[in-house]
């Protein structure tokens, strides 16, 4: 009802008359006379009227048989039909997905209790990644000063 009033407002400043503003802009609750039309010739009876939009059975590839295999919706490959509703393979690709994603989260909750473990004997052989790298840049500082060496022995021959 504000909306409607702030629309008089505004119209009566731009100089339009309240008359003009009412009818161009209906209420909400105003509705439009309802035109009667002519009703529909009757469909002849020789055709069946046939379903303008359907979605038929899908034939499964393979792999959605053995889906629908691992998920129980059927016993065996050989007992699936060829044409199966879309709704049923999407639900067992659904249901396969899920599975996916809790061994997917299984598996890293396992890699991580892992890594702690590995980690804390590590710490208790008091290894460090520190020490592996100072180690690692000590040998490789020997291996220079002995090519060093090598390369100064040859030339004084």
């Amino acid at each position: 009802m504000n909306f409607i009033r702030s629309r008089l407002s505004i119209g009566s400043l731009l100089g339009q008359t309240r008359r003009q503003v009412t009818e161009s802009h209906r209420g909400m609750c105003n509705k439009l006379p309802d035109a009667k039309s002519e009703p529909s010739p009757p469909a002849p009876q020789a055709q069946a009227p046939r379903p303008l939009f359907r979605i038929p059975g899908q034939r499964p590839s393979d792999m959605d048989k053995k889906i629908l295999v691992w998920t129980g919706r059927f016993k065996s490959i050989d007992q699936i039909p060829e044409t199966v509703s879309f709704e049923m393979i999407d639900a067992a690709r659904n249901k396969i997905r899920v599975k996916a994603a809790y061994l997917m989260m299984a598996a890293t909750i396992g890699a991580c209790l892992v890594m702690v473990i590995l980690g804390k004997r590590a710490a208790g052989r008091h290894e460090s990644l520190t020490a592996q790298n100072m180690e690692k840049k000590a040998r490789w500082r020997e291996e220079v000063q002995r090519e060093k060496a090598a390369a100064l022995a040859e030339k004084t021959q």
